[in-house]
């Protein structure tokens, strides 16, 4: 699948995931924000989350309050609960993606729904156009069986959650931003070409094993940036593995943040936590 290697696009630098914590002290890999925001525009955050022992994950993300993007939650492992102030609940289960577009406003929480076992996944923020900040909040759970999904020869496989992957389309289009994110799983020895436009953003992060990007090779749990030149990327495999494949099309606009509120300017930020404060959100 990958003829147009002589056109693949080559690593500007790779990152390791720093390990932090966030919600009620769920204990997550870093992989990438604020410093990173303009270079992967219109991406903002990603983190991803994985653990067997309960005290990483039981306490989960209670009440806390979004506005200005979208959110993408893509579980590998696990069971979590959402609730939102717009009146949406779903529960996210191992390989299902919840798609939120926080836009005006909403107070939610994900709360773990096991006490035992695996908990692991992804999430990516994925920032919104100024004319949309402030639309109207969207919900929308993907179970495994309702995402996309392609094989070739080589025994790779290939989950299409945004973008279109080979002819696949995912289970999410968004004409502004254009986000192409695609699950990886590539066999020992196999290689895989992606069509990348010349316009858009691209990292790779390997979640497990380890793959290689015109000669260097990215461990698991880091970020490899994308060169923009070229009209693709070919992954190739060493080992049996897993990987996170995400590029959308930059909005070149003014990124202002204050935690989890994402606008173009203070003065917005200001008005959003006034309006936090004061329980106008949805």
């Amino acid at each position: 699948m990958s003829n147009f290697a002589e056109q693949s696009r080559s690593v500007e630098s790779v990152i390791p995931g720093r390990a932090t914590s966030d919600g009620a002290g769920v204990k997550l890999t870093r992989l990438f924000e604020r410093s990173l925001q303009k270079r992967l525009d219109p991406f903002l955050m990603l983190d991803a989350f994985g653990s067997d022992s309960p005290d990483d994950y039981i306490a989960g993300f209670p009440d806390h309050p979004h506005r200005g993007f979208e959110t993408i939650t893509y579980m590998l492992a696990g069971r979590m609960l959402h609730r939102d102030s717009a009146g949406h609940e779903g529960l996210l289960e191992s390989g299902g993606v919840q798609w939120m577009t926080t836009g005006k406003g909403v107070v939610h929480s994900e709360i773990p729904q096991q006490s035992e076992g695996r908990m692991a996944g992804f999430q990516l923020w994925l920032n919104l156009p100024a004319a949309d900040k402030l639309c109207a909040p969207w919900y929308h759970d993907f179970p495994a069986s309702e995402l996309p999904r392609g094989e070739d020869a080589q025994g790779c496989r290939w989950t299409v959650i945004a973008g279109s992957s080979h002819g696949v389309e995912g289970a999410v289009q968004r004409p502004q931003t254009e986000p192409l994110i695609v699950d990886l799983e590539l066999p020992a020895g196999a290689s895989f070409w992606q069509d990348l436009p010349a316009s858009h953003h691209a990292f790779v992060v390997p979640y497990t094993g380890e793959v290689e990007i015109g000669g260097r090779n990215i461990p698991a749990q880091h970020l490899a940036i994308l060169h923009d030149a070229g009209t693709g990327v070919t992954i190739q495999a060493h080992t049996a593995s897993r990987v996170l494949l995400v590029a959308g099309r930059p909005l070149g606009e003014p990124i202002a943040q204050y935690g989890p509120f994402v606008m173009n300017n203070e003065e917005q930020l200001q008005q959003a936590l006034e309006d936090y404060r004061a329980g106008r959100l949805a």
